[in-house]
């Protein structure tokens, strides 16, 4: 598992394994839990570029940011 430090949003950080290029789990901590339960349960198995290109720019009320925001900028830092 690998652990990303959030800025702006509500969960502080975001634990996700990677394999092969598929998101295999993510964990919020912090935040709202049926979102953050959601959504792990939806990006799950999907191809990492899949998730950036849909959750990127996602915002979160007026904040520029959200939690799926955090998750596709993680998930940018390892394809780099």
């Amino acid at each position: 598992m690998q652990t990303f430090t959030t800025s702006g949003v509500c969960a502080k950080t975001i634990d996700f394994k990677i394999e092969d290029g598929i998101l295999k789990d993510v964990k919020f901590n912090g935040g709202c839990p049926g979102n953050a339960i959601g959504l792990s349960a939806v990006v799950k198995g999907m191809k990492i570029e899949d998730v950036i290109a849909r959750l990127e720019g996602t915002e979160c009320g007026d904040k520029s940011t959200s939690c799926p925001d955090q998750l596709a900028n993680a998930l940018k830092k390892i394809i780099k």
